[in-house]
Formats: C-alpha cells, sequence, structure tokens
C-alpha cells in the first residue's frame, strides 16, 4: 500500500477537523534583515552574528534536527519553505489550522545583548505574519518575545496582540521558572490581548541534573522542564492572578500530568502555609487554565490513553501536536490509538485547541 492510498483509506474512515498546534516555520538570518530596524541589521550583516548553539550533541536521526524528506533541495531546512508545508502537512491530513511556534526564540539565546535579542523577535513577527500567515488562511501565528527582557516583551505583545491571525504568545524554556515575578509583565500583557501563552523546550533546556552524556538521555528527560514550569506557575499564583490566563505546555508530552496533579495536591495541602494566595487545589488550577499538546507521544493502547484522561478528570486537557518537520513528528493518523470513543478522539483533534486558542468556527 503507497503512503497516499494508505493515508486516504484512513481519511475515509476518519473524516474530522484537525487542528495542529505545534508547526515550526522557519527563518534564515538573511531573510530577517530587511525587517529589523536598521541599528540591528549590523550585527548580522557586519557583526556576524548566529544564534549559539546549546545542545552539546547531534541529534542523531536520518535527517539531524528534520524529518529527512521535509529538507529542501538547496538544502535549507524543514520548515523553510511554505509550499513544502501545505505538500507533507496541511493538504496531505486535511489540516484545518495549524498553530506556527517557530524556531528562532531569544528566550532561549540567554540575557546578553537584550535590546538587540527584542528587535530580532519583532523582526521575525513581522517576518512571520508577511511570509507565512498572509499567504495561506489555514496558519494561525505566536508573537515570539525576548523574555529576557518582559517590558520590551510586552511593548510586542502590545503591538501585535491585537492582529486577528495571531493567537499565542510564544515562549521557550530556558533555565528559570516562569512563575518568578519577573516576566509579570509578559503575563500581564498576554492577557490583556486574550492570547494562549505557549510554552515550548529549547535546546538548553535542563533536565533536573542538567545536561546527561546522551542526546537519548536528555531527550527521555524533556518532560521535567514542562513539570518544572506547570508547578512554578501554579504555586507562584499567576492564575490567581490573572484568572483569564490560558497555558499551552508544547512538545512535552501529557503522560506525566496526572503525577504532578497528585503530587501538587499532596504538597499544597502540607504546605499550604507558604501560598496563602493559592486558594485551590493545584490539580483544580491546572484543568481550568493549562492545556498539554500531545506530541512526543508515547505508544500506549487506547485503554491507556482512557485512563490517563480518566486520572486527569477531564477530556478537555490535550491538544493535538505533530510537531513538524522534526524527524520525531507524528502523523494525525498514527497519533491516537485506535480504539477512542469518537467523542474523546474529536476533542483531542480540534474541540480543545478550538476552545483554548478560541477559534472561529
Amino acid at each position: 500500500m503507497t503512503a497516499l492510498s494508505e493515508h486516504t483509506e484512513v481519511a475515509d474512515a476518519i473524516r474530522t477537523e484537525i487542528i495542529d498546534v505545534d508547526v515550526h516555520e522557519r527563518a534564515a538570518l538573511e531573510e530577517l534583515v530587511p525587517y529589523l530596524a536598521p541599528q540591528w541589521r549590523r550585527y548580522i550583516t557586519q557583526f556576524g552574528w548566529q544564534p549559539e548553539r546549546l545542545l552539546p550533541y547531534a541529534q542523531p536521526t536520518a535527517g539531524g534536527l528534520d524529518r529527512a524528506d521535509a529538507k529542501l533541495p538547496d538544502g535549507r531546512p524543514g520548515g523553510s519553505d511554505l509550499g513544502l508545508v501545505r505538500e507533507q502537512l496541511l493538504d496531505l491530513y486535511d489540516i484545518d489550522t495549524a498553530v506556527l511556534t517557530g524556531w528562532l526564540n531569544a528566550s532561549a539565546l540567554g540575557p546578553g545583548w537584550p535590546e538587540f535579542k527584542t528587535g530580532l523577535m519583532s523582526a521575525y513577527n513581522d517576518w512571520q505574519i508577511e511570509t507565512w500567515l498572509e499567504r495561506e488562511p489555514r496558519l494561525v501565528g505566536s508573537v515570539h518575545v525576548n523574555a529576557h527582557d518582559p517590558a520590551g516583551a510586552a511593548r510586542e505583545i502590545d503591538r501585535l496582540g491585537g492582529h486577528p491571525r495571531i493567537v499565542q504568545v510564544m515562549l521557550y524554556i530556558g533555565d528559570k521558572p516562569f512563575g518568578d515575578p519577573f516576566y509579570e509583565p509578559l503575563f500581564e500583557a498576554a492577557v490583556r490581548h486574550g492570547l494562549v501563552v505557549g510554552i515550548h523546550h529549547s535546546e538548553n533546556s535542563p533536565t533536573a541534573l542538567g545536561h546527561h552524556r546522551l542526546f537519548a538521555e536528555w531527550h527521555t528527560l524533556v518532560s521535567q522542564v514542562f513539570m518544572s514550569q506547570t508547578v512554578s506557575l501554579v504555586f507562584n499564583g499567576i492564575f490567581e492572578r490573572h484568572p483569564e490566563l490560558r497555558v499551552a505546555m508544547i512538545e512535552g508530552g501529557f503522560s506525566w500530568v496526572p503525577h504532578i496533579m497528585w503530587r501538587s495536591d499532596q504538597q499544597w495541602r502540607e504546605l499550604r502555609s507558604e501560598v496563602p494566595w493559592l486558594r485551590r487545589k493545584p490539580s483544580d488550577v491546572i484543568r481550568e487554565h493549562i492545556r498539554f499538546a500531545t506530541q512526543p507521544i508515547e505508544e500506549m493502547t487506547a485503554r491507556q490513553f482512557s485512563g490517563i484522561v480518566e486520572q486527569m478528570e477531564s477530556d478537555e486537557l490535550i491538544l493535538f501536536s505533530s510537531d513538524y518537520p522534526h524527524w520525531d513528528f507524528d502523523s494525525p493518523e498514527r497519533a491516537l490509538p485506535g480504539g477512542l470513543s469518537e467523542t474523546l478522539r474529536r476533542k483531542v483533534l480540534a474541540g480543545n485547541a478550538r476552545a483554548t486558542y478560541r477559534l472561529p468556527a
């Protein structure tokens, strides 16, 4: 059976709406130069600035970071060409809406040169809107910000937060928890514009013990930083201060969520005198405010998947994501186990994302 006939057979059986909340578009630095303010252009054209590679391993897969078939003939990496994204994702799987989550992230580049990196994110956002959003109606975008400059991040959110195709503020995880009051201006701005805050891991997201010897170790433990961010946001009371805030944890999976709910509730009961502002059980806060993207989903049966949902005590927390064009891409046809109830499958593939991002019907 060919890939296309396999796709057609499955698609005919499951015909339903699909919203993919993690698609990585990619800009070459030279593409951003025309969008940069004149004082920052020379950092790239004259001073030769390049993003620092912080991950101390190669990714030992056929195409490195990306699917081998997503690389372009001219050598550009996956996510660089809208035509290929249409061919390999939007058209092939009949995706109704895809949320762009980017590639270049100042939040993961360290605190140095904050004004330049804030300006770089502004250029990236303008490039994203013109190159992707204005050319493809199935795409919605994210405001990329420099989290090391919360005031500058808030200004950027205010600049673009009203754009009809922008649905999210994108944060990439470094080595500091986002519940720290340092980031308050950023969250205030997101709430002002009714935007989801998307939180995604990055190359400098550490495990609890830093970077292990092997890529396989680090990649196995990526979910640890999402546990840390979830606990940080909840216990520091950000949702108490901002009851309208919605957060999406992207590319960290979801099978760990029941454990964090149970553990956080226990610690809250035993230590709530330390966090008097947290008036509800952490699990209740998580269920109301935080959503979790599927990728990289572990292989599991329908019974196991449904068991996790039952332990979460909600079928509204999981959002489908493919992570296109990366090597561990999850196809919407294969990511979810067969045998799920139709109601749950439809919620995961689209309904929960539509509610979270308040996408029009």
